[in-house]
């Protein structure tokens, strides 16, 4: 498996993070091609940094402030020149920038810093950057702060700016506080690598190097080099090779709706979209009994359904966890005969494979239950035998490859 490993020890920024990819072996003129629906002239060019060479990406945009839906207006302008993965990753980098502004400050109306040009282009040059390079996952060493004050729109800050540390907290990312009396990781730099990241370092293994990079920052201080370092590197870790995909969280307690409504609320969520909906017991304030709601949904569903949970359990707040990276088998679907009570049927099954072999099997209760109900018996012996005809299917086909090469 070929995974991408960043090294922040100096810390990191947006352009920071898009010159190390391209260091690092992404497709520069696919990256400026990106950058171009947003800047009109970016450039990138070799520098030294306390005497390492590294990549500097420079945009020359000028301070212009945007708000949100500016930005999703830009982001959207720019589908012919931007991949459509790297649109979609980029969106979610703002969403989290959006909600670390508005933890910090408040519903606000303008992105100061984080919404000027040349961040939305270092954000779509980085996401476009990370999509050329195909690697299978992404982990991040521990990310240097810095320390002392720096100065933005709404004055002098503490640094870490309040906004990187909203953004870092519960990502799972690692921090060093100190290492240079300055900002080193800016939140745009920490919203990409918590997009980015789909694995802790330590389930990295051992692994060859194949390609290193650094991406070097605007500052040029004497003795320390400000550059971000990238590799790839080879593994064969089996948690890293898993499959994965990218999903958000959404969650809320409720405590004055019944079983009834909170069942017929799960089947809505799964019927609009839903990848899984669930209801956990719980016990809530002052004593009382209540149900933790959870639903996961792709990213670009959240609002949606964040909107439905609301309308279907009455609730006034809707938590979510962004961008929660899976790890999720392969699947396929087959059909298997069964035959009940004389009468012979097919049955979708669906089967889980790993490593190229399945592993489980699980036939589709939807319609287990339309057989049983068409022959009047349990659902549960057409289920059983169902299962019984895909176990034997599976010890036939143990050995075989997941269809499409897999």
């Amino acid at each position: 498996m070929r995974i991408l490993v960043f090294d922040p020890f100096h810390g990191a920024a947006g352009d920071m993070i898009t010159a190390a990819l391209i260091a690092c072996g992404a497709d520069q003129e696919r990256v400026i091609t990106a950058m171009r629906a947003i800047v009109p002239d970016p450039t990138v060019e070799i520098v030294d940094r306390a005497g390492i060479r590294a990549v500097k990406v420079n945009t020359h945009a000028t301070m212009e402030h945007r708000t949100f839906t500016e930005v999703e207006k830009r982001l959207d302008a720019a589908a012919l020149q931007v991949p459509e993965d790297a649109r979609a990753m980029a969106r979610r980098v703002f969403l989290r920038l959006n909600a670390a502004e508005e933890m910090v400050h408040g519903k606000h109306v303008h992105f100061h810093e984080v919404g000027a040009d040349d961040a939305v282009a270092d954000v779509i040059g980085a996401c476009t950057a990370l999509s050329s390079l195909g690697v299978d996952g992404v982990t991040v060493l521990p990310i240097a702060l810095g320390s002392g004050t720096a100065t933005g729109s709404h004055g002098r800050f503490p640094v870490p700016a309040p906004a990187t540390v909203a953004i870092l907290t519960g990502s799972g990312l690692s921090t060093l506080h100190g290492g240079d009396d300055s900002e080193l990781c800016t939140p745009t730099g920490a919203a990409l690598l918590a997009e980015f990241t789909t694995m802790a370092p330590a389930n990295l293994g051992a692994n060859t190097i194949l390609t290193s990079g650094y991406g070097a920052g605007s500052r040029n201080p004497e003795h320390t080099p400000n550059v971000l370092r990238a590799m790839v590197v080879e593994t064969f870790d089996a948690v890293a090779a898993m499959p994965r995909d990218i999903v958000d969280i959404l969650e809320t307690n409720v405590d004055d709706v019944n079983g009834e409504v909170i069942g017929e609320a799960l089947a809505r969520f799964m019927a609009a979209g839903a990848r899984d909906a669930s209801a956990t017991p719980i016990l809530m304030k002052k004593g009382r009994p209540g149900y933790l709601v959870t639903v996961i949904v792709q990213p670009a569903l959240s609002a949606t359904f964040a909107r439905l949970m609301a309308r279907e359990l009455g609730t006034l707040g809707i938590r979510c966890i962004p961008a929660i990276h899976r790890f999720t088998a392969d699947r396929t679907f087959t059909e298997v005969d069964v035959v009940i009570s004389g009468h012979k049927k097919h049955l979708p099954v669906k089967c889980g494979w790993m490593d190229g072999i399945v592993y489980t099997c699980k036939p589709e209760f939807d319609a287990a239950r339309s057989i049983a109900e068409e022959l009047g018996v349990p659902v549960r012996d057409v289920l059983s035998a169902a299962q019984i005809a895909a176990e034997m299917m599976t010890s036939e086909k143990k050995h075989r490859k997941v269809p499409g090469g897999k």
